[in-house]
């Protein structure tokens, strides 16, 4: 996982981990098993819902990518219409090649759609910077008012917003071969638990 956090395919370099039968959360991990917990990209909905943006989550897919840029998404799953997470489907599909994309700048990773009202687009802006401040990322892409995402339509006075998946890292290490039993927005921690993952891998 550790170029995929160098390469910044994540929301954040901002992890917390336990070993079995310690607590993460709300939740204890189990027997034979080590925790690693990421921050989703729901966190930046939270905070923009608190700075007045209301923001309309949309599809969970897979974002293609080319030359280190974003350029299409090859799969969808409408929220409103899956009891699971998109991003544990695609995980266990193994469907991402996000190890390519931390390597080459060319491949497949998780990325989600959001859209916001066209007015809003300063304060996202300036939200975006301060949650850069204390470690927190994720914004891809953001379109202009009416026009397409990443080959996605956007409505009239709309505004297309593609965040990058908190399970990119999760993604790279099933790639790797390494099973993992994925749990997408599971729960909240403080942020003062949080530890940057350099500290972790140096």
């Amino acid at each position: 996982m550790k170029p995929v956090f160098e390469r910044g395919l994540c929301v954040s370099d901002l992890v917390i981990t336990a070993r079995a039968g310690e607590k993460i959360g709300d939740g204890i991990v189990p027997k034979g098993k080590t925790a690693l917990g990421t921050i989703c990209s729901v966190v930046i909905n939270g905070t923009l819902s608190k700075a007045g943006v209301p923001m309309d989550s949309r599809f969970g897919g897979i974002m293609e990518i080319k030359n280190h840029k974003p350029v299409r998404f090859v799969e969808l799953i409408n929220y409103a219409g899956s009891s699971m997470d998109p991003s544990e489907v695609f995980i266990r599909a193994r469907m991402t090649s996000v190890l390519e994309v931390a390597r080459k700048g060319e491949g497949k990773l998780l990325a989600n759609y959001r859209e916001i009202t066209a007015l809003c687009r300063p304060i996202v802006e300036n939200v975006v910077v301060q949650m850069k401040e204390v470690g927190i990322g994720g914004l891809l892409t953001m379109g202009n008012a009416s026009e397409q995402v990443c080959e996605i339509p956007v409505e009239l006075n709309r505004i297309g917003v593609v965040l990058l998946g908190g399970l990119n890292p999760v993604a790279a290490a099933e790639e790797a071969g390494i099973e993992t039993d994925s749990h997408a927005m599971s729960t909240l921690v403080s942020y003062q638990s949080l530890t940057n993952i350099k500290k972790l891998v140096p």
